[in-house]
């Protein structure tokens, strides 16, 4: 990625995916809602190279994660209203384009790791189409790698921005960052 995104500061060991290390990492300064939803463009703008993508999105409650994904969503061509799936896990959407399918899940509610095996929603991610997972953590190592983690945080004092920090985990990831960050920018 790009000697422009410094890499990030240490993030707490909960929010981390819970295999192997990064082969890269940036982060990025979101001013405010317009750069979010740009950022957000500029990955949808990826078409194919998203139709088997997974990306884990990690962040406090608040910090951006569901309005980073309708973001994503519209960029991608999703009409109508975007629901979080907090309640039902999944929404997915059939799209008349690439990726195609995008299933964004939310496991936010659950409590266990046994309560995502147990779930019957593996079978999802591990077929074709983008995969949006919201509160990664929750799964514990139930989840395969992603490709790509976002980590939003909270700047202090600054209530409209947010710190983005992107971790690659695939040299699909590190393709989807590294044009996701130079169209953005």
């Amino acid at each position: 990625m790009s000697a422009n995104h410094p890499a990030t500061a240490a993030l707490p060991a909960a929010e981390h995916p819970p295999t192997a290390a990064a082969l890269a990492q940036a982060s990025i300064a979101l001013a405010d809602e317009a750069a979010t939803e740009r950022l957000a463009q500029a990955l949808a703008a990826q078409g194919q190279a998203l139709a088997q993508a997974s990306i884990h999105l990690y962040g406090a409650l608040g910090a951006g994660k569901t309005s980073w994904v309708r973001h994503l969503l519209r960029a991608l061509g999703v009409r109508g209203r975007i629901k979080s799936p907090t309640y039902a896990l999944l929404e997915s959407y059939a799209l008349d384009q690439p990726p195609g399918q995008v299933h964004h899940f939310d496991l936010y509610r659950l409590e266990t790791p046994q309560e995502w095996l147990d779930s019957g929603l593996l079978e999802t991610v591990q077929g074709p189409g983008l995969k949006l997972i919201e509160w990664p953590q929750k799964a514990g190592a139930g989840l395969p790698q992603p490709d790509l983690a976002l980590h939003l945080q909270f700047v202090p004092q600054q209530p409209q921005q947010r710190q983005l920090a992107l971790l690659a985990y695939s040299p699909a990831g590190q393709a989807l960052a590294k044009n996701m960050l130079q169209c953005a920018l």
